[in-house]
């Protein structure tokens, strides 16, 4: 009687590239030496230098300045030497929109203007916006506020519904950049007890220095032990640049971007009849959206007493004359944020057992009790009840684990090319962060000391933060070359480095007109253009260096 053999894991545990990336890298490697001859550069094969180009976070400025940056780096052929494309937040939605197209890098002109024209137009019909929620929550385990966030913010600055997947987006043969889209496992940013950083590339998803990773189209998929037994829908694009740019800081504050949000929408997308008729004639549908308004009105410290008199008499309505809440009226003190946190988390839930029960409801109790718990990018843990000594307990133990905007944490996605195994010669860090313009770069100094990675001493001089220039260089021993870049700065500014910060801030919304967007890509593409010698010095250095090194 022959012995099965035990069912191998489907999650990959070990400090190495994935077989596919590591083709592709051989590959990648050639065509730079290539392009680096075009550029004057004589090296041998061994030594071309690995070049990691980075996007920091930053919304549509992000998005717009990485595109103004990429553009010029093409037509300067220096695109052609970058090994990878990393990006956090508002970048990846740049990512996003250029790899849909293969081999973009060589028709750059063309599809720029096509994004430009596409940002610059109307948005995504609410009809359509609405279907789309509707899909997220009825497809998968666990909706959260990411896809609230994809379908309410998210898709009003790109101006699309993305539904194809990271794999379906890449061809092995590419010409372009390797893409990494990087995030942080929200628990081990708050309680540092595992690694935080995570990131998705077309290949694997996972923990960049644990060394832990699923295929890309199991990401999100239930796993016990190392084995998938249970599907989910694989995350789309425009799910995955909502997970990627969910930048929210100061929940109050953003608890409020997200009910406008909520609120606009709402206005907008019309019920259907069956909607209409599953809602009592349209009187639930105003009990949700004088729910919403009281929340509002709570964050921002007034009297809500008139709406919740309203509530009330709608559901007395609807319920005919059968239903009341069983919160009594009361006086509500904002100043008592807590007691007034409480009293709405119980008064929604409340609301809610007055309302049918049917899908649409279901929908938004869900989407509040995920704003009460505040669960964002919530997904089952790949790594669950395996077990291994390499791995952080933290990352073993629980069934599902949280994933956020990385821009949280370090507004750059710096580690996901400090891995040993990616072997870095070069970073150049493009910076779209609002605020200080060196906190990415000295944070990530910071951070890699702590943890025992190479990273070069940042010493930003006195003065540079207020006004930066466009170019520095931080260089230390047996680590990568940094690069860094702000975006606002000195040299393409000149003293209005505040106002074109207020003018192009991270949360105002979708820019609109097409002369907004091309001045931010013209600002952002000098920094590469007033910077092409330097940046090409820099290359020659760093294959000095590894030849030293060898």
């Amino acid at each position: 009687m022959e012995v099965s053999k035990p069912q191998e894991s489907e999650v990959r545990i070990e400090h190495s590239l994935n077989n596919k990336e590591k083709e592709f890298v051989a590959r990648r490697r050639n065509d730079v030496l290539q392009s680096l001859e075009k550029l004057q550069i004589t090296c041998s094969e061994n030594e071309v230098p690995n070049i990691a180009l980075l996007g920091s976070g930053g919304g549509e400025r992000a998005m717009v300045g990485l595109l103004g940056s990429l553009d010029q780096l093409q037509k300067t052929g220096l695109l052609d030497c970058m090994l990878y494309l990393s990006g956090v937040s508002g970048s990846t939605w740049c990512m996003a929109s250029l790899y849909q197209e293969p081999d973009w890098s060589t028709k750059l002109e063309t599809l720029k203007d096509k994004i430009v024209q596409r940002l610059s137009g109307p948005r995504v019909s609410w009809t359509d916006a609405n279907a789309k929620l509707i899909k997220y929550y009825k497809e998968k385990d666990l909706f959260t506020l990411t896809d609230v966030w994809a379908v309410m913010f998210v898709m009003t600055i790109v101006k699309e519904i993305d539904e194809h997947t990271l794999p379906d987006q890449w061809d092995q043969k590419s010409k372009d950049p390797f893409p990494i889209y990087a995030a942080i496992d929200k628990h081990s940013k708050l309680h540092n007890d595992a690694d935080p950083w995570f990131e998705i590339t077309p290949y694997e998803a996972g923990y960049s220095l644990t060394g832990a990773f699923v295929e890309t189209s199991n990401f999100g998929s239930k796993f016990e032990n190392g084995r998938k037994i249970k599907n989910q829908p694989e995350i789309d694009m425009l799910y995955l640049q909502a997970l990627c740019g969910s930048a929210l800081a100061n929940v109050d504050e953003e608890k409020k971007l997200l009910l406008e949000k909520i609120k606009e929408f709402l206005n907008h997308v019309p019920p259907t009849e069956k909607m209409v008729e599953e809602m009592g004639k349209g009187k639930s549908f105003q009990v949700l959206k004088d729910l919403v308004d009281m929340n509002l009105s709570v964050l921002n410290g007034k009297d809500p007493s008139a709406l919740d008199e309203s509530i009330r008499t709608e559901l007395n309505e609807l319920a005919g004359g059968k239903h009341q809440l069983s919160f009594p009226k009361k006086p509500l003190n904002p100043s008592d944020k807590e007691a007034v946190k409480q009293y709405m988390k119980q008064y929604t839930v409340d609301v809610f057992k007055g309302l049918s029960h049917n899908w649409p409801f279901a929908l938004w109790a869900r989407i509040f009790d995920c704003m009460d718990q505040w669960i964002w990018g919530r997904k089952y843990d790949f790594l669950h009840n395996m077990k291994d000594e390499a791995v952080p307990s933290a990352l073993l133990e629980s069934e599902t684990r949280d994933y956020e905007d990385a821009g949280l944490f370090i507004n750059s996605s710096y580690f996901s090319v400090l891995r040993e195994e990616r072997d870095i010669d070069l970073i150049i860090s493009l910076d779209f962060s609002g605020g200080d313009p060196f906190e990415t770069v000295t944070k990530a100094a910071e951070m890699s000391k702590k943890l025992n990675l190479p990273f070069p001493e940042v010493n930003v001089p006195n003065g540079h933060t207020e006004k930066p220039k466009d170019f520095y260089v931080f260089k230390g021993q047996n680590a990568p070359t940094v690069i860094h870049i702000p975006l606002f700065n000195v040299v393409n500014c000149g003293d209005d480095i505040k106002e074109w910060s207020k003018k192009y801030k991270t949360f105002q919304g979708s820019y609109g007109d097409d002369k907004m967007i091309t001045d931010l890509m013209e600002v952002a593409g000098k920094n590469i253009t007033n910077n092409k010698d330097k940046l090409l010095e820099q290359i020659r250095l760093a294959i000095n260096k590894s030849t030293n090194n060898e």
